[in-house]
């Protein structure tokens, strides 16, 4: 007999939520959630791409809905996910659903979501995978791999020497020790994407200053 480890209890009965699936409904709530968080404006577009079961079952599963509620910033358990798409509809937030079935995506419940607005635009991909546990698999292109299950501080600059230096000197100035850290960048140059897990639970006062930093254009803190 095989040992099944987890690392949380939300790994056998999943979080509290509204809905009928912690991998469809909250799984999905999270993923627009850290989106939109990400993104960090008020959207006037969204773009969602659904891939297997996400695709078949949707509607019925309460995914639209969900995904639509974590856009606009709501949680797993936010008595208002059933009227999403209406709330979305009032703030005058256009939702497309772009439905692919059969592709051969590596997991079943998987989105890949396109939000913009007049001043910019990013995509994401993302997948439910049990429990309302999800991971980030794709950001602005970037191939990640983001479970958001510790502190993550995501900046997103522009690819000139001593960036990171910058950052991690920040960090240190506020006894925030890293965990574990990934940059990818499109091109020398170019955009760039620095990915930190880090220690400590509060870091207002680091991102405070890490956001006056020049040539950065946005950073988001997940705890």
């Amino acid at each position: 007999m095989s040992n099944l480890k987890f690392q949380s209890v939300f790994d056998i009965i999943g979080p509290v939520m509204i809905g009928p699936s912690s991998s469809h409904t909250a799984g999905a709530v999270r993923i627009g959630k850290i989106v939109s968080s990400i993104f960090g404006d008020e959207p006037t577009e969204v773009e969602f791409q659904l891939y297997n079961s996400f695709a078949k079952t949707y509607r019925g599963h309460g995914t639209d809905v969900a995904l639509v509620a974590g856009i606009l910033g709501m949680d797993t358990d936010d008595p208002r996910i059933p009227d999403s798409l209406d709330i979305a509809r009032e703030r005058g937030i256009k939702v497309y659903w772009r439905v692919n079935k059969d592709s051969n995506t590596p997991h079943p419940n998987t989105t890949r979501i396109i939000i913009k607005n007049d001043k910019k635009s990013i995509s994401a991909t993302g997948v439910s995978i049990g429990g309302g546990n999800i991971q980030v698999t794709e950001l602005n292109g970037f191939s990640v791999n983001l479970n958001m299950n510790t502190p993550t501080i995501i900046i997103v600059h522009q690819d000139v020497p001593g960036m990171i230096a910058k950052v991690t000197d920040i960090l240190s100035k506020y006894n925030i020790n890293i965990a574990q850290m990934n940059v990818t960048r499109e091109q020398a140059g170019e955009k760039a994407i620095m990915i930190i897990e880090v220690d400590a639970r509060q870091c207002e006062n680091s991102i405070a200053e890490i956001e006056k930093i020049p040539h950065l254009h946005n950073v988001t803190f997940f705890n």
